[in-house]
């Protein structure tokens, strides 16, 4: 399966708490830190959640 490469770009200071949550569950907790992932229907809508803090990159 495909791997996508997410990177923290705006804060999820003063963000929702699913948002919040949705980060650390990701493991994105600094900013400008990149994960590795499986591309998998749950990361997928994880992004979705919070597509307008973080960038991503297919791998």
């Amino acid at each position: 399966m495909a791997k996508v490469k997410i990177t923290l770009v705006k804060s999820g200071i003063d963000r929702k708490s699913n948002q919040k949550k949705t980060l650390h569950a990701l493991g994105l907790r600094k900013m400008h830190r990149t994960i590795e992932v499986e591309n998998t229907e749950q990361i997928k809508g994880m992004i979705n959640v919070v597509k307008h803090l973080v960038e991503v990159k297919e791998s």
